[in-house]
């Protein structure tokens, strides 16, 4: 989650082993196609992904900073991950925002190419016309196969949770260094649900839209530690310039 001590993470696997989504429930990827999520080369997941376009991935730029094309792999349609099934595409570019340094100081958001169309379905970005997907308490869901408690293990198969928006005021009291023009808040005040490692770059949907991407946070589903979400709104524009992208 976020960094703002030496509990605060990113949500990717890259750091300590952790739980997927903590208080969720199991979900069917045929009611959530546009889930996906990132493996290296050697089939380990690390974390997650939307479809944006047939051959686009948004996910956090955290997740794929510093990653050569050759190093990744999306996973589309797979339910469990020790099955066969769905689509493993490899990735010919990796565009980063370009202000990315870290993601406490936002602009945690990428968008990958893949080598080949997946046949599922991509899900819609919210814009900035979207301001009632991101009312303090509206309810959203988080998906992902990562750890479903803090210094857990991650989970094979995928989980959703239920998570209310949280205040800017209230999340800037969580955290000092929280920019409401490019993250979003969501948790309960007293905890217990939450993303967690192994999710980042994973969606939060609400109204049919992507309006969130898992980023970081302090621990796992701690009373008074929301987890942060990249504002997709805000980079409505430069993302979809990128799926737009036929290059």
């Amino acid at each position: 989650m976020f960094a703002t001590g030496a509990n605060a993470v990113e949500r990717g696997a890259a750091t300590a082993a952790a739980p997927p989504i903590v208080g969720g429930e199991p979900a069917q990827i045929e009611q959530h196609p546009w889930v996906v999520y990132l493996s290296d080369a050697q089939g380990n997941q690390f974390c997650g992904g939307t479809i944006g376009a047939a051959d686009k991935i948004v996910t956090a730029a955290h997740c794929a900073e510093g990653m050569q094309p050759t190093e990744l792999r999306v996973v589309a349609g797979r339910e469990d991950k020790t099955s066969g099934e769905g689509t493993v595409a490899g990735v010919r570019d990796v565009w980063v925002h370009p202000d990315y340094e870290s993601a406490i100081q936002g602009d945690d958001v990428a968008v990958l190419t893949l080598d080949r169309e997946l046949p599922q379905p991509a899900l819609p970005l919210a814009t900035a016309a979207d301001t009632a997907a991101y009312q303090p308490g509206r309810r959203a869901e988080v998906f992902g196969w990562g750890t479903t408690s803090e210094g857990g293990t991650s989970s094979d198969t995928l989980q959703r949770a239920s998570v209310p928006l949280t205040s800017d005021a209230d999340c800037s009291a969580a955290y000092g260094q929280y920019d409401p023009a490019a993250m979003v808040c969501a948790g309960y005040p007293l905890g217990g649900v939450d993303s967690c490692q192994g999710d980042s770059g994973g969606p939060l949907v609400a109204d049919g839209k992507l309006i969130g991407i898992v980023s970081t946070g302090n621990g796992c589903a701690r009373p008074g530690s929301p987890g942060i979400y990249t504002r997709v709104s805000s980079y409505e524009p430069e993302v979809l310039a990128e799926l737009n992208d036929r290059a």
